[in-house]
C-alpha cells in the first residue's frame, strides 16, 4: 500500500489544483458579459454556423488528430524504455532506434503531403 501513496498524492495535488483553479476563475474573473465574450471561440477564426444534420469536415482535422496520436503514442513508449534501458541491454537500443525510424517515416509522409501546412 505505501508504493501507491505519492501517486495517490500527486492525484489529489491535481485535482485540488483545478478545482482552485476553476473556483478562483469565478470568484476573481469579470463579472460583466457581454455578446462577444458569450460567443464560441475557435483559434482566432470567426466561428461559422454548422448545417443541423452535420456537415463533411476537411481532411486536415483527420490528419491533425491522428499526427497527434502518432506523437502521443510514441511518448508514452519511450518513457517506460528510459526507465529500463540499463536492465535491456542492446536489444532495447536496436527495438527502439525501429520504433523511431517508423514515427520518423509516417511524420515525413504527413509532411509531404501537406499536413503540417496551415493554410
Amino acid at each position: 500500500m505505501d508504493l501507491y501513496v505519492p501517486i495517490v498524492v500527486l492525484g489529489a495535488l491535481g485535482f485540488a489544483f483545478a478545482a482552485f483553479s476553476v473556483l478562483m476563475s469565478a470568484v476573481v474573473g469579470p463579472k460583466r458579459w457581454n455578446r462577444a465574450k458569450l460567443e464560441a471561440y475557435e483559434c482566432g477564426i470567426e466561428p461559422t454556423p454548422q448545417p443541423v444534420g452535420g456537415g463533411r469536415f476537411p481532411i486536415k482535422y483527420y490528419l491533425t488528430a491522428m499526427l497527434f496520436i502518432v506523437f502521443d503514442i510514441e511518448i508514452i513508449f519511450l518513457y517506460p524504455w528510459a526507465v529500463a534501458f540499463e536492465s535491456m541491454g542492446i536489444f532495447a537500443l536496436v527495438e527502439m532506434v525501429l520504433f523511431i525510424v517508423t514515427v520518423l517515416v509516417a511524420y515525413a509522409y504527413v509532411w509531404r503531403r501537406g499536413g503540417l501546412e496551415w493554410d
